[in-house]
């Protein structure tokens, strides 16, 4: 297959060579992914996981009694490896806690496979399934903040839909879907990020420069929340959602010990040439600003890491730092950096800003879309210093504390009142008519960088630069003549009565609308199951069309 990058020739010709690099800018595959709290009023001791599989059912039933090819495509467990490890081993079953085997369906406590749709992949390229005790939606891969932004948002509605669709039947219990990170009871759950970088890339080069920026980055991704620690022990106010849940700096788990930057090594890509930095250490953001600084940031910044321009900021104590800073809404807390001495975070992002500048510059990138991230990046943390208050209408933490500190001096609250901690589960409540953050949405006090339409359409629509499209496109035009899906490959076994074939889509930028636009283009019907000169005509295209991608044929 030939060889595709993301990377301008004119701009790859002016790279060191001696830098593997698979992006620039803020452009690089993304996929992000969000794992909702989950509750019934009338039933609050229902268990979450039976919840999250009738959540996942429910949206699979909508989509079929709509006539959308979905709910007889199963995950494709062959591609899962979630036990490998970065930095060169493979984590043994026996010591993996069970959230960690997301390679294996889910099972009752009998030991038995339950056989409720545990797993959807959906005409927009994404997968919505239960992770454990929660619905998870990984968005499709995209290339650039925006796109990241507008598939994350579509994975929001959704989620909604799915519980719209369960309410709507007689009797129903009500289900509430929070887009939060914790339930403020010890319990935490997340929003995380990936991007695919060089795999010739040293990790130890990769995750040291990291660090740094993930401690302090919370300031402008933040998602807010009423008390502190991870017991919720403490009375206040923090930045991050996610801070207190962290204990070490570098490691394998995502559940227990979570580590700053994360070691799992499962690419589902191209293994020789990418490797996926699995990020759990973010907030989950209603603000489409937060998640499009989120996303522009920290492609940025890798970018930087792979040519190895990034300046160095090493933390001396990297967890405290980072929990430290989540504690004081003021931002005046400083951290020990070494070499460089006591600053404050805003201090610390300025350094990566400056160096985000710097390189484009250097290079002379001059897309909008990076442009736009590097000046609203330095306008923020300059609105941070100045003038937090000045960013309520598009930082999710800083909107928050806004309104729920107004609530609180108006009424002589104390951080502990009961109706401070109500409001900001209301904040990420995804009903539209309830939730808080959607509120000032309708009020025009927060800013949008997406229109409606463009998540409405990516809810059925996937991307059309990367692998997405195909996979998104096979799901609804092909959806009865494929036998299982993964991110990185496709079952196809024609008129369920063919060979099976298989095809891998490793590389993320091949298999895009470019390729397949008129097979797979918009608006052309299923195809059926009936055996007809027709659909044997354009089954016959497809895999024709496929078999580059074809690694294997058997019965």
């Amino acid at each position: 297959m030939t060889h595709v990058s993301l990377i301008p020739t004119a701009l790859a010709n002016k790279f060191p060579s001696d830098r593997p690099t698979v992006g620039y800018g803020v452009h690089r595959v993304v996929g992000l992914e969000t794992e909702f709290g989950i509750h019934a009023p009338a039933h609050p001791q229902a268990s979450h996981s039976v919840m999250s599989l009738e959540l996942i059912n429910a949206y699979g039933h909508k989509l079929t009694s709509e006539g959308t090819n979905v709910a007889s495509t199963e995950w494709d467990y062959n591609e899962e490896s979630p036990l490998s490890d970065a930095r060169g081993w493979q984590m043994p079953r026996s010591i993996a806690h069970p959230s960690q085997l997301t390679d294996q369906a889910l099972a009752n406590n009998a030991g038995q496979d339950i056989h409720m749709l545990v797993n959807l992949i959906l005409p927009n390229g994404a997968r919505f399934y239960v992770d454990h005790a929660h619905p998870e939606y990984s968005s499709p891969e995209t290339t650039n903040p925006i796109d990241a932004v507008i598939w994350d948002q579509a994975g929001d509605r959704i989620a909604q839909q799915a519980a719209d669709h369960i309410a709507d039947a007689n009797g129903a219990a009500e289900m509430i879907l929070y887009k939060n990170n914790t339930d403020s009871k010890s319990v935490s759950y997340g929003a995380h990020e990936n991007y695919l970088v060089a795999r010739d890339l040293d990790f130890d080069e990769l995750s040291d420069h990291l660090i740094g920026f993930f401690a302090t980055r919370q300031i402008i991704t933040g998602a807010g929340r009423v008390g502190i620690g991870s017991l919720n022990d403490r009375t206040g106010f923090q930045i991050s959602q996610r801070a207190d849940f962290f204990e070490e700096e570098v490691g394998l788990e995502t559940t227990i010990r979570r580590p700053i930057v994360n070691t799992r090594d499962e690419p589902h890509a191209t293994p020789e040439s990418y490797r996926r930095l699995h990020v759990i250490i973010g907030d989950a953001n209603l603000s489409q600003y937060s998640t499009w600084l989120r996303v522009g940031m920290t492609s940025l910044v890798l970018s930087l890491i792979e040519l190895g321009e990034l300046p160095m900021v090493e933390l001396a104590e990297p967890v405290q730092a980072l929990q430290d800073i989540s504690h004081d809404p003021s931002l005046q807390t400083q951290v020990l950096v070494n070499g460089r001495g006591w600053m404050t975070a805003i201090e610390v992002q300025r350094i990566y800003q400056e160096a985000a500048q710097t390189y484009l510059d250097r290079y002379g990138i001059d897309d909008q879309q990076s442009l736009d991230v590097v000046n609203a990046w330095a306008e923020v943390l300059d609105l941070l210093e100045h003038d937090p208050a000045q960013l309520a209408d598009r930082l999710d933490w800083v909107a928050k504390y806004q309104l729920l500190n107004g609530m609180r001096e108006r009424h002589a609250l104390d951080w502990s009142n009961a109706k401070l901690a109500m409001l900001d589960l209301q904040w990420a409540d995804l009903r539209e008519e309830k939730g808080l953050y959607y509120t000032l949405v309708s009020r025009g006090a927060m800013r949008t960088i997406v229109t409606v339409e463009q998540i409405q359409q990516a809810i059925s629509m996937p991307p059309t630069t990367t692998r997405a499209w195909t996979r998104g496109r096979l799901i609804d035009r092909f959806g009865a003549h494929l036998a299982g899906v993964s991110w990185e490959s496709v079952l196809v076994r024609p008129f369920r009565q063919g060979p099976l074939q298989r095809f891998q889509l490793l590389e993320p930028l091949a298999a895009t609308a470019d390729d397949f636009n008129g097979l797979l283009a918009a608006g052309k019907p299923q195809l059926t199951l009936e055996d007809t000169p027709e659909n044997q005509t354009e089954l016959t295209q497809l895999l024709k069309q496929l078999q580059p991608y074809r690694v294997t044929g058997r019965k």
